[in-house]
């Protein structure tokens, strides 16, 4: 394949978003369209990449910064004065150019490079067009085309015929052309319609009076090319993803009690073997290894599971949590930044932040570790085999020895060495019959002001 240039165009307002956020820049399954779209380009290593921008070009400036030029549509003149902004940045270029769409987002590499492959065979195309085919086709316009794909006519549905609009074959806006063809193909795109607008699909039409040969690529899945203008819209994005990444993780060998309750990020890495509940959230920057046990109501996010861990139910894993090989946290239990050795285990309502945990430790109910002081972290390092009782503050920076006991409601603030007993509690006193008198004083003054 030749040397491309990828065209995303993301100058539209979104109005119909309402927001503040740029709408390519809404995240589906923690990731944002724009960046799902140049993930998929990335994927067949373009030469050049150019964002045309417009409204809310700061954002979208700041999102591809180091990944992308950008050009300024200004003011916005339609999808094919869109494209003519790139040309300034790709002065000199000689590959070809496929334009792409910043709200659709979900468009496969391999479907790019058959459209870039389709350029180059014995009939030459000026122009190829991806095409799809509704269930419903509602008002798109529509390609026809002959049975090799060669294409006789674009037409938007209020101005093809009857027969013109029985065809299935739909327009999605995506293009590919030799960068020459491209930006000479529209500086002939003319204007006189009714939104006085320069439209790219008249480049085909332009071509085709040319005589030249204009093609389709007709993708199998129509909710590859979906655009994205709305919240309703997003959130339908984002369950078709989910679904999928759903069915995959079951493909690759995992276990999903629940599938539609369980929503996975982006990045997330399941092993074979994984049990995962219901409720189950992943954020991003998650692996899990194989044999896994994720139990319900878990959130886990930036965070390793070893094989054969367990976590939860209703744990929280944030980032830099990591669970070794067997270790375990059970319910109401948060880690940040923290790694929890082999065979170890924090079972119920502790709080483990900025610590390491060694093999076989043992950190009992209500343990937190007292890591930050308002202005810095510090860290507490427990050995392999510790025993942390119920209750007990660690006071960062602090380090537990191997095989060390902390007895329970101890407040540590110093180091413990290994196989060491540390008790830190205050003296208990005793005073026999003390609650009795107390509670007979109590009730009398109780009754007297009920009287009065």
């Amino acid at each position: 394949m030749t040397d491309f240039a990828a065209i995303i165009l993301a100058a539209g307002k979104g109005t119909r978003m309402k927001s503040d956020l740029h709408k390519v820049l809404h995240p589906i399954a923690g990731r944002a369209m724009l960046d799902h779209l140049m993930a998929s380009v990335d994927e067949l290593n373009p030469a050049r990449r150019v964002v045309v921008v417009g409204a809310g070009k700061e954002q979208i400036e700041a999102a591809v910064a180091g990944r992308a030029d950008t050009a300024l549509q200004e003011p916005q003149h339609g999808t094919g004065h869109a494209v003519q902004q790139a040309q300034a940045p790709l002065k000199g270029f000689e590959g070809d150019v496929l334009v792409l769409y910043g709200d659709v987002p979900f468009v496969r590499a391999q479907t790019m490079q058959a459209m870039l492959e389709r350029l180059h065979q014995d009939d030459a195309p000026a122009v190829v067009v991806l095409g799809f085919e509704p269930e419903d086709a509602l008002q798109y316009g529509r390609v026809i085309a002959d049975g090799d794909g060669a294409i006789s006519k674009m037409v938007e549905f209020k101005d093809a015929s009857d027969a013109e609009r029985a065809c299935r074959m739909c327009n999605s806006g995506l293009m590919a052309a030799s960068a020459k063809d491209m930006f000479a193909l529209l500086d002939r795109v003319g204007n006189d319609n009714a939104q006085g607008e320069y439209y790219l699909p008249d480049i085909v039409n332009i071509a085709i009076a040319d005589g030249r040969v204009c093609a389709v690529v007709c993708t199998d899945d129509p909710d590859e090319v979906a655009g994205i203008n709305s919240r309703s819209e997003l959130a339908q994005a984002e369950a078709r993803w989910q679904v999928a990444r759903r069915e995959q993780a079951m493909v690759d060998g995992a276990s999903l009690r629940a599938p539609e309750t369980v929503f996975f990020s982006h990045d997330t890495k399941i092993g074979r073997d994984v049990t995962i509940e219901p409720n189950v959230v992943f954020g991003p920057g998650v692996t899990v290894a194989d044999g896994a046990h994720i139990k319900a109501f878990s959130h886990v996010e930036g965070a390793s599971v070893g094989g054969n861990a367990q976590v939860g139910p209703f744990a929280r894993l944030r980032p830099g949590a990591v669970l070794e090989e067997g270790a375990f946290v059970g319910n109401f239990v948060e880690m940040k930044k923290a790694t929890l050795g082999p065979g170890a285990k924090a079972s119920h309502l502790t709080y483990l932040g900025d610590a390491t945990v060694g093999a076989g430790a043992n950190i009992g109910a209500g343990t937190i570790t007292c890591n930050y002081d308002g202005y810095f972290k510090y860290q507490t390092v427990i050995g392999e085999r510790a025993f942390i009782g119920s209750n007990s503050a660690l006071i960062a920076p602090v380090t537990i020895g191997a095989d060390a006991i902390v007895a329970a409601g101890s407040a540590v603030s110093r180091d413990v060495a290994d196989g060491e007993l540390r008790m830190v509690r205050a003296e208990q006193f005793v005073k026999p019959g003390w609650a009795d008198r107390f509670h007979d004083t109590m009730k009398k003054k109780k009754a007297a002001k009920n009287k009065g």
